[in-house]
């Protein structure tokens, strides 16, 4: 349980250095005009990942969940695939990327990357983690609350992102 714990904290870790990238990449979109959209949705967003974190810890240990060698390692390898996936989307949206939603004026759509293959890239490696990280050390309740609470929130959030691309876009003809 002790090197769960430690890839527990290790992702919550990666989810902290998001936030820096993403206050950063908030800065360079609002100086540059950008407005943002879905503000309601987020706080639920950040109490769902935090709450997937806290509940891999608790169920797998107050539920003494064993480790289960084939699922585990399995589990593992989609985690850190996600986290790869999640990162080249960061890297490929560059000061684009954010965890709101604000879209800057002028700006073309990303197209390059994992985007050449999948419109939401980033939220696949969401639901590849939120379901994965809790099933390395057998948590599978946790990983089905997550599941469907993350696919019910995002649906409201690609309703967002894909109004305020829209809007974008209209603004951008009209102009």
């Amino acid at each position: 349980m002790i090197w769960y714990t430690a890839l527990v904290l290790a992702v919550a870790g990666e989810r902290l250095a998001e936030l820096a990238v993403a206050l950063r990449h908030t800065r360079w979109s609002l100086a540059r005009g950008g407005t943002e959209a879905g503000r309601g949705h987020y706080p639920a967003m950040v109490a769902l990942h935090t709450a997937l974190l806290a509940g891999c810890l608790a169920e797998a240990g107050l539920a003494g969940r064993p480790f289960l060698p084939g699922p585990g390692w399995t589990a593992v390898a989609v985690v850190l695939a996600a986290q790869g996936l999640r990162w080249w989307c960061v890297g490929t949206l560059g000061p684009q990327w954010n965890t709101r939603v604000i879209v800057v004026p002028g700006l073309p759509l990303v197209t390059g990357g994992p985007y050449r293959w999948l419109r939401h890239p980033n939220y696949v490696a969401v639901a590849a983690e939120g379901l994965a990280l809790p099933l390395v050390h057998g948590a599978w309740a946790t990983a089905t609350v997550f599941t469907v609470l993350n696919g019910a929130l995002m649906a409201v959030r690609i309703r967002c992102e894909e109004g305020a691309l829209a809007r974008m876009t209209a603004a951008d003809v009209r102009a």
